[in-house]
């Protein structure tokens, strides 16, 4: 494409938050014709900085005359597949595409992609933590860091390492991972994909797209949907599985003395289990991920070793909060699904008050009753609409209490704790009923936290 050619497309961008304004950004500087429209209210940092930047745009309404007119979408991920005004443009033919698709189409970089349904962020973190130990040039995109096509657009670096959500995935097309990893697929966001769980694993699967035989394909071996998915698709991509034991193939995994085992073609090491920075098991399989991708990145085994050991986790995941008259408070409110609650759980060692709720996405709870019932002394449902917890639970639970408000769930769940007892929020839901995100839920979960008063103040 020449630049006169380039300069006469149009680019309309739907959503105005980080990716949206990323892309505007990326397409204004190829010279395109952008217009930017939000259905909300757009924040102040980026409506100040779209005006600085001299790109047209709208908030409160979609005008259709003027998206309608567009060479080609950019498409927030958070704008459902059937919104009316993503409707209206595929009747156009109007073609559609992601932040990161159209990022992708102006960076050699390496892209190292992160998906699956638990684990993301942190695995996400953890490589790009092991990466810039080693020195390398490598910066955070996706859900997670600045806008992929910012930095592109203005901030380039060598590579990017790029979670990246099922929402993200349905509307990339050309874009190619060098590295993709997928750590698991539980149900989630089963509203967004017709209820139906083959839709949301197909979407997942489109981080295999455009992978030849230079590329790696990282998975835990051990889920079954990914196992039974790979049977039926194929990737030139070369293939490193880990699993929790040794199995035939497994390029990483726990051997008998507890150690961590990496070997692939060009790294054989260990570890102890006992160095890693992060507890639990579903911590173990983030840093077997993390490790070898860092090992196809050519990173040495001791910067891996070194990083793996002194990584300080992420926020709003198990994030400790304080101690409290003997009890401990720990925020988890990324646990936005069924599956990832059941790792937080699994890694609990003291009897917890376990508070659930939010905006439920079709959760099928019996997949951590088990638990519950082994470890949780009380539930403390937090949410505008608290019946389904209420009701699946109930049978089992002897304490419980139905709350609608943060400060309702923290007074609740003061009353039933006890001294040696975890308050854990992990609430399997979006956060879309009573917060702006979960982000903002374990803030003021914090921050609610942190101003409660001893009890013999």
């Amino acid at each position: 494409m020449n630049n006169n050619q380039q300069t006469r497309r149009r680019i309309v961008v739907l959503g105005a938050g980080e990716s949206g304004y990323g892309a505007a950004v990326l397409a204004k500087d190829k010279g395109m014709d952008v217009f930017l429209s939000d259905c909300g209210a757009i924040a102040p940092k980026y409506s100040e900085k779209l005006t600085a930047e001299g790109i047209a745009f709208e908030e409160g309404h979609h005008s259709l005359d003027k998206i309608l007119s567009a060479d080609e979408i950019v498409k927030s991920p958070g704008i459902p597949l059937d919104a009316p005004v993503i409707k209206a443009a595929r009747e156009k033919n109007i073609p559609i595409i992601s932040e990161i698709e159209l990022a992708g189409r102006y960076t050699d970089a390496k892209m190292v992609c992160i998906t699956g349904s638990n684990g993301k962020t942190t695995t996400t973190m953890l490589i790009h933590h092991i990466l810039t130990h080693a020195g390398i040039d490598a910066s955070l995109a996706g859900n997670i860091g600045r806008s992929l096509a910012y930095q592109v657009a203005r901030e380039p670096h060598k590579v990017y390492v790029v979670e990246l959500s099922s929402f993200q995935l349905d509307n990339m097309y050309d874009f190619k991972a060098n590295i993709a990893v997928m750590l698991n697929i539980t149900p989630d966001h089963l509203d967004r994909y017709g209820y139906k769980m083959q839709n949301y694993v197909n979407a997942k699967f489109r981080i295999l797209q455009n992978m030849t035989s230079t590329d790696t394909f990282i998975f835990w071996k051990d889920d079954p949907v990914i196992t039974k998915q790979l049977q039926s698709i194929a990737t030139e991509a070369r293939m490193l599985p880990f699993s929790e034991h040794q199995e035939e193939g497994s390029d990483a995994y726990i051997d008998a003395e507890n150690d961590l085992i990496f070997n692939t073609p060009g790294t054989c090491m260990s570890m102890p289990r006992a160095d890693l920075a992060l507890n639990g098991l579903h911590n173990v399989f983030n840093s077997m991920a993390a490790g070898l991708s860092a090992c196809v990145c050519c990173v040495t085994k001791d910067a891996i070793r070194e990083a793996l050991s002194d990584f300080s986790g992420v926020e709003h995941r198990l994030e400790f909060v304080r101690d409290l008259d003997g009890v401990r408070w720990l925020n988890d409110s990324k646990a936005t699904n069924v599956n990832s609650c059941y790792y937080a759980l699994e890694s609990m060692t003291t009897p917890t008050v376990l508070i659930l709720g939010g905006k439920d996405k079709g959760n099928d709870y019996s997949e951590i009753l088990p638990l519950v019932k082994e470890k949780v002394t009380a539930i403390v449902a937090m949410g505008k609409d608290n019946a389904k917890i209420m009701e699946f639970f109930g049978p089992h639970m002897a304490q419980m209490a139905d709350t609608h408000s943060l400060a309702d769930a923290i007074e609740a769940c003061r009353k039933f704790a006890r001294p040696g007892d975890t308050v854990l929020l992990s609430p399997c839901c979006a956060s879309f009923d009573l917060f702006r995100s979960y982000e903002d839920r374990g803030t003021q979960f914090k921050d609610a936290v942190r101003a409660l008063k001893n009890s013999d103040n």
